[in-house]
């Protein structure tokens, strides 16, 4: 049962509505069955970006132990 977005011909009421297979939508603030299918828009969910390392106390690479204990140093 998919949910669809309408605009109302009679008041102008926009709304969301779950229509069922046999159903005819109506508009919940005058009853009016006069609509127009909106396009609706859908959400996904995205998976953030993993934050950089922090930078060391010798500002070349994330190694805990600082200035010397990496190959940088």
């Amino acid at each position: 049962m998919p949910i669809y977005e309408y605009a109302c011909g009679k008041c102008g009421h926009e709304f969301e509505t779950l229509v069922r297979s046999n159903a005819v939508p109506e508009c919940p603030r005058c009853r009016s069955t006069e609509l127009a299918k909106k396009l609706s828009v859908f959400a996904t969910a995205t998976v953030a970006e993993s934050a950089p390392a922090a930078a060391g106390s010798c500002g070349s690479c994330g190694h805990p132990g600082g200035p010397g204990s990496c190959a940088f140093g």
